[in-house]
This record gives structure tokens, sequence and C-alpha cells, in this order.
């Protein structure tokens, strides 16, 4: 299934190279954290990089990000600010983090929309966007309203997992959209104390997962005390130098290969 026939085509957003989508099946998997330092690991490579944060209904990144502020607004349009190298917009920064959203899908896709054409996000390279999990309004407006280099998938190392990324993975590949690859969160706690090291959410979902869909996996994050840390106190592990930080620069490394191979013309064949 390809877009609905009639739909306008994405229009690009002006002087924004690569717009990469992060979803996740559902929620709780950390795909907002794996957003943010995704995001800081690409500029930390001399990318210029904005994050939108299109969880409109749990806005985490001013939080993750250490931005507080809120934005202005010059010549009608909003400018997005900036942290850790990353600009970055959200609805957080402009409702407060107190107040709930309560709106209904399509007010939901309006406000994305608006996100692309009303942020002067200036020349950047990547524009990383956290999705809502799920594939719902968000999704689907994001694909119809901008063309997509890729998405990657959040998911968690348990066999259930399968199930929730099965439907992220079929719904961008329905919209054209190519998935970069998949990132397994939560693949062992690492004791603080000794550096024991348990699969205690079970071991071998992320490939079980790439090998479905044949897609890369991209990494494997731990559950470690540092990455929520650096998450809550809007220090992210990948600004730092650890080996969750040069597991972030590597899944940004394999993102660029990737989109460059995706991107590259296939070989010119002569018929004679």
């Amino acid at each position: 299934m390809q877009m609905p026939p009639g739909m306008p085509k994405p229009s690009p957003i002006p002087d924004v190279e690569h717009i990469v989508a992060v979803s996740s099946g559902k929620g709780g998997v950390g795909k907002t954290t794996v957003s943010v330092n995704l995001s800081v690991a690409l500029a930390r490579q001399g990318q210029a990089v904005g994050l939108l944060d299109a969880d409109i209904y749990g806005p985490n990144v001013p939080m993750m990000l250490g931005a507080a502020e809120q934005p202005r607004a010059v010549g009608g349009k909003i400018i997005p600010l900036e942290n850790h190298g990353v600009k970055l917009m959200s609805l957080g920064l402009i409702a407060g983090e107190d107040t709930p959203v309560i709106w209904r899908g399509p007010i939901v896709g309006k406000m994305i929309q608006q996100f692309m054409s009303d942020v002067a996000w200036g020349a950047l390279d990547f524009l990383v966007v956290d999705l809502p999990p799920g594939t719902g309004d968000a999704q689907l407006t994001l694909a119809q309203t901008v063309p997509l280099s890729g998405a990657v998938i959040v998911t968690t190392p348990q066999d259930v997992a399968l199930e929730d990324v099965t439907r992220s993975v079929e719904m961008f590949r329905k919209v054209d959209v190519p998935v970069l690859g998949a990132v397994e969160n939560m693949s062992a706690f690492i004791c603080p104390c000794c550096g024991e090291s348990a699969a205690i959410f079970g071991t071998g979902g992320g490939d079980r997962i790439a090998q479905a869909f044949n897609v890369p996996l991209l990494g494997r994050l731990p559950i470690l005390p540092a990455i929520r840390k650096g998450g809550d106190e809007g220090d992210p592990i990948a600004a730092g130098e650890s080996d969750e930080s040069r597991t972030f620069l590597d899944i940004a490394r394999k993102i660029m290969d990737r989109i460059d191979a995706h991107e590259q013309p296939g070989p010119k064949i002569t018929i004679s």
C-alpha cells in the first residue's frame, strides 16, 4: 500500500538534507533516549542537526536536552532552541511541561505539519523526528508531509517485542519509507557496583528482528544508571566519553552510511 491516490506528494523542508524518524511499536522502550543521544552523536561528528519532538502527548525532549526556556518567534517563524549542538523544538516548550495535551488525532497531525513549516530550522544535515509510539496519525502525517530518508526502530530484547516491531516496520514500508535498522535498548542490566551484566529482558530479540525484516541491528544499549541520569539531568550520555557514548557514535555512523547507500544511484546499464 502506498500513499492514497490524490494525496499531495511530500515536500522537502528548505535547506534540510535528511529527515530521519525514530519510532517504536509501543511506549516505554527508550525511543526518546535514543532520539536525543542519536542527535547529539550526529552533531559530534560534524553534522548540523535538529531534533523535532513529535511525541505530542509525552514531549520529553526538552528535559533530556536540558532546554527549558520558551522559544521566540521572528518574522512569523519559531526559532528553535539549541543545546549540545542540537536545534530542538517541542510542544513541551510552548505548552509547558505540566500542561496535558488533550487533542484528537487530526489536531496532532496539524501540529506536526506546523512544526515542519513554521519553525526556522535553517540549514541542517539531519532533522531527527522523535515520533510517538505506535502507528497512528503522527506517523502517517509525517510520511505524507515531508520526504523521509528513513526510519530507525527502537525495540527491547524480549520475544514479544517482535510483534510490536512488525507493525512499525510494515507501516513504514507501506508508505515507502526505508527502514534503516533497529536499535535494541535495555539489552542487559549493568550493575553499577560490580559491573556484572544480567539479561533481565532476555537475549537475541534484536537479532531476530534484524533477520525477520532483513535490516541491520544498528546497536545494543544496556540498562545503565548513567544513561537514565543523563536524560533526567539534561546531559545526554552521548555528549561524554564512555562505552555507551561510543555506541551512539557508531549507531550514528551506521545510519549515515545506510542513507548514503539508499541514495546511491544504481549502475547504468547500456542495452545494445
